[in-house]
């Protein structure tokens, strides 16, 4: 392990990370923004918005690694992507089946806090399956159960094309490079800096909305705060695993079960910077309680 971090390959690395994604941001933002941006297929709900960011935004820090090996001469021989699971299984599947625990437990808490809130006859879902002729009269709790099994099944798997493009670069470079840091330093720096680099899809309404106390602010800096603790969980799993894959299917699973919560709020509006999404400060507690066991008891450090 270096002495010291490579400034010159860091720069480089951000440099590329957050230019692409924010001029990215900037053409979503031009086009209309998040909320108003126009449809591809007419009908389809999907917008110029949903492909830029999928494609563009998400795909920047893995397009920025590449480049940054390519720019410094770097080479391609510690490129995280062995997947090394015959040791490292375990920490495949914390990052499999860990996100959606931790996110039922930052649930769980969120309504312990909110009961008023919770609504156990899922009345908002009734009443959108009651809309639709084609699934009137489905029982709402199905639908809950169809989407908690996908996202525990089937989220790690497809929804892994997607977070590879930022796993690839926030664990599989800009995590080792600040390595030499120290470990817990490498966590914070690397969550705080994935969070600020969320900043313009925030403030255009991504993850939190547009109405909301201290907009966009306090929704940039609950991104940060949440970035931190679920990049370290992601960070550990990778680390211990040798491997960025723990942290690809690790985000690919959070990102098939963060709306869960939603489907239980009575009247359907809750105030997203606090939960019950897991990256509201209440609905992150699960993933605050697994940062602070991996800080105060990270385990074997990587060789």
């Amino acid at each position: 392990m270096e002495s010291s971090v490579d400034r010159k390959r860091l720069y480089i690395f951000l440099g590329f990370a957050f230019g692409i994604a924010w001029i990215v941001g900037l053409i979503i933002y031009l086009t209309g923004g998040l909320a108003k941006s126009p449809e591809i297929i007419p009908g389809s709900n999907i917008t110029l918005a949903v492909i830029l960011e999928a494609f563009g935004y998400m795909w920047a820090p893995a397009l920025a690694h590449i480049l940054t090996r390519l720019v410094t001469r770097q080479g391609w021989h510690d490129l995280w992507l062995k997947p090394y699971f015959k040791n490292g299984w375990k920490y495949w599947l914390a990052g499999w089946f860990g996100p959606g625990v931790l996110t039922i437990v930052g649930i769980a808490v969120y309504f312990l806090f909110f009961p008023g809130q919770f609504d156990g006859n899922l009345t908002s879902l009734r009443s959108l399956l009651d809309a639709n002729s084609t699934s009137k009269g489905t029982d709402p709790w199905l639908i809950v159960i169809a989407q908690t099994l996908s996202a525990f099944i089937m989220a790690p798997v497809i929804n892994s094309f997607f977070t590879f493009g930022e796993e690839f670069g926030w664990r599989g470079y800009l995590l080792p490079l600040l390595l030499p840091l120290g470990e817990k330093k490498a966590y914070l720096l690397s969550g705080i800096i994935w969070g600020l680099w969320h900043a313009p899809v925030i403030a255009m309404g991504h993850n939190y909305g547009l109405e909301y106390t201290g907009f966009p602010w306090l929704g940039i800096l609950a991104m940060i705060w949440f970035c931190i603790l679920c990049g370290t969980f992601l960070g550990w799993a990778s680390l211990r695993a040798g491997s960025v894959w723990p942290a690809v299917i690790g985000h690919a699973a959070l990102n098939g079960i963060a709306a869960l919560g939603m489907l239980f709020v009575a009247g359907g509006k809750a105030n997203n910077l606090l939960g019950p999404i897991p990256v509201g400060v209440i609905g992150s507690i699960g993933f605050l309680i697994a940062a602070l066991l991996i800080f105060f008891n990270p385990g074997k450090k990587p060789e």
